[in-house]
Formats: structure tokens, sequence, C-alpha cells
């Protein structure tokens, strides 16, 4: 709480009363957490783990109950979990702060590692690591779109509640709305029990959109693309490599296949738009990538339309890596960043605007042409991915994100 009252008075935050309750809230969790002695992690007997089983309350037994966090994008969900992780009481040394992409592949490589061991239920040695890893874990951005995470999710969250693991999540959803219309999403429900009846849900939505508040602009966007905007960025590379050796063509491993890298100096790297978008990456790869890159140069990106639909998907699941890794980003592109989604179609007479849509957009305060995206993005999940990318290339944007971004 301190902390927050900080930012408050030095004009980093505007004051908030629906966020001074939240916090409030992670202030009682911190002040639960100063006095919680976690049980060690332990395997169960294979006896134990097949004739029983804790009853539905014995989770909640000497645990400080955590915290969902769920609102629409632009609420400060990552600011209030960051402020609260980095001001955790000093005895909990044993604390984890990572994006749910990335936990969820670090849960998958470890449960591949597990069962190539000759783990039976590689879910149980893998649950008791994490346990014992981290007393306290915050994800930022719960959101389930795999049939695979979600099949895992149920038993790995049952399992580190049951280890005596403090859980804070973020989210842009309430849990019931969580893998909505999912394959199999009945064997998913039971997940979306604990989270309700394990954590203390939570709405953040308030009168605010923290990303939208003012920033001095960077010069990190070039558009349209001709030889100025060419000489820009080629000259903005030429500065943040100097000295550095140049390598063409490098090849990296990700995930089991190699991806090639154009050029890149350090910890400096540069892509086209199709490199970088024309082939089947996911999630996982664009993690990798931006760990290894602090700083990325994506050049050439086009305006999208129907036809490129699943190079905008990849291209705003690359955003999403890199705000989550803090990647310094440098973009050049057909038209305005902002308007790369909408498509000419979609400003056509007579095509609909839906009112969600246009509500979202409004929220944000993006620009009226950037509404056409609707005829792209049409899903729930889409809509939500989709206004998050913008508002997080705004902030992305900004002199305070260049300054501080790019770290490695």
């Amino acid at each position: 709480m301190q902390e927050y009252q900080k930012l408050v008075e030095a004009g980093a935050l505007r004051p908030d009363d629906h966020q001074t309750r939240i916090i409030q809230k992670l202030q009682g969790l911190h002040d639960a957490l100063a006095v919680y002695d976690p049980p060690p992690a332990e395997t169960p007997s294979l006896f134990s783990r097949l004739f029983s089983r804790p009853a539905p309350n014995a989770l909640n037994t000497g645990r400080p109950q955590g915290l969902y966090l769920y609102g629409d994008v632009g609420t400060g969900k990552t600011m209030l979990m960051d402020l609260f992780y980095n001001t955790l009481p000093t005895r909990v040394t044993r604390k984890r702060r990572v994006h749910f992409h990335a936990f969820m592949v670090d849960v998958h490589k470890r449960m591949h590692a597990a069962k190539a061991a000759g783990a039976g239920d590689p879910l149980v040695p893998v649950a008791r690591d994490l346990a014992n890893e981290a007393r306290v874990l915050c994800l930022d951005e719960f959101q389930v779109t795999d049939i695979a995470d979600a099949m895992i999710l149920r038993r790995l969250l049952d399992a580190l509640l049951e280890h005596g693991v403090v859980c804070v999540f973020t989210s842009n959803r309430h849990p019931d709305e969580l893998y909505k219309n999912g394959i199999q999403r009945a064997s998913f429900l039971p997940a979306i029990d604990l989270l309700k009846t394990q954590l203390n849900v939570t709405d953040l939505d308030s009168d605010t959109d923290y990303r939208r508040v003012p920033r001095a602009l960077s010069h990190a966007y070039f558009s349209p693309l001709n030889s100025v905007t060419r000489a820009a960025i080629d000259a903005q590379f030429a500065a943040l490599t100097e000295g550095i050796p140049i390598q063409d063509g490098k090849t990296i491993r990700l995930w089991g296949r190699h991806l090639t890298v154009p050029r890149c100096a350090g910890h400096v790297a540069k892509f086209t738009f199709v490199e970088l978008c024309g082939r089947p990456l996911g999630a996982a790869d664009y993690l990798e990538l931006t760990q290894r890159f602090g700083t990325l140069f994506v050049t050439d990106v086009p305006r999208m339309g129907l036809g490129e639909k699943d190079k905008a998907r990849r291209f705003i699941t690359f955003i999403d890596a890199c705000y989550e890794s803090k990647t310094r980003l440098f973009i050049s592109s057909e038209v305005s960043i902002l308007e790369i989604f909408s498509d000419d179609s979609s400003n056509a007479p007579g095509v609909l605007v839906s009112d969600h849509m246009r509500a979202i957009m409004d929220e944000l305060d993006l620009p009226a042409e950037v509404v056409g995206a609707a005829s792209m993005f049409n899903g729930e999940e889409e809509l939500f991915a989709f206004a998050r990318c913008c508002s997080r290339l705004v902030q992305m944007g900004s002199a305070e994100w260049m300054e501080h971004a790019g770290r490695r």
C-alpha cells in the first residue's frame, strides 16, 4: 500500500478509489504471507494416491487465500501484480512471477522430461518441483485456448494448492468465461470451480485505462513504406549495433526446429514481417526469440485483411511475447501502426461494426479507422486479443518503454 501511495504522490499513477480497494486486498495477502509457513512439497506415496483424496476444504488448511484479478484491457492488472510481487515480505524467498503462456511452456517441457525419465504420472513430480521452487506463484494473463493446457490445469492447480502454493493470477476473463466453447470444456469445469473456491475472484474494471495515460512518444514506428522510412529504420538499426559484428543468416534452434535470423548483432535482430509471421510459429517460439534478443526490428508490415488472418494472429502473439519479455521493438509498416489490422473491405458501405467492438475501441480511445478491423476479428477471444495488441503497441511506442526495455 505504501509503494502504491508513493506512485500516486509522484504522479506516476492517477488516484483511483476502485484500484485502492484492490491494493487493500493485496496488502491483506501480503500481511498473511509475512507469517505463513508453507509445508514441504513431498511426493505422495503410491498407496495414498490410490486410496485417499483430500476433502474439498482440506486445500484451505493454513494457506492464505490467493487472488484472481480479472478485468478488461488497460485496467492495471499487470502493474498491480508487479507491485505486489516486488514488495513481497523478505521471508518469501521462493517466488515466481511469469506470463501464463511461458508458464505452460515450462510445464509441458517438464512433463516431457519427467515422462522420458520413466515417471508413471509425470504431473506428480512436476507439481512437486514447481511447488518447492515457488511458494508464491504469480501468473499474468491467465487465459486458456489450448486443449492440452485445459486438460492439464485442473490436476496441476489442485496439486499446487494441496502443496500449499499461494496463487495470484490476472486475466481478462472471469473464471466462468475461461475456455468458453472450447473442446471438451466439461473436463475443464473442475478447474474453474477450483479458481472460484480457492482464490478470491476480484473484478478490476475501473474508469481509467492506464495504458492510455499520455506518454511522450518515441520514434519506434515508421510508415508508410518508402525510401525515407526504410533509410530511417536502417539508420536506427545501424546506431544500435555500432561496433558489434553483424551476422547474416544466423540459425538458432527453437523447440526442436531451426529458425534463420536474417540479420543480427549481439542482442539486436532484424526480420521482415513475412520472415517472422509468414511461417507456422507459435507463442513458445516467439517467447524464446524475445528472450534471446532484447531489441527486435520488424520491417514491411502490410495492412492485413481477411486473407492474412493467420499472419495477423501470429503478429498479435508476437506482440504479446515482446510485451511480456520487455522487448524494445521497431516496426516499419504500410500504414500507421494502429491501422494495420483494418482491411479496406471493412470500411466499405454496408459492413456493420458490432457494438461490442465499438465499445472496446472507445475504451482504448483508438481512432475510428481501427474499428474497421471488425471484419477480421469477430470472436470474443479474437476481440480481446486484438484490443490488447493495440493497447500494448501504444505503450511499447512510448519513450518510457524505450528507455527501460531491451535489457538482456
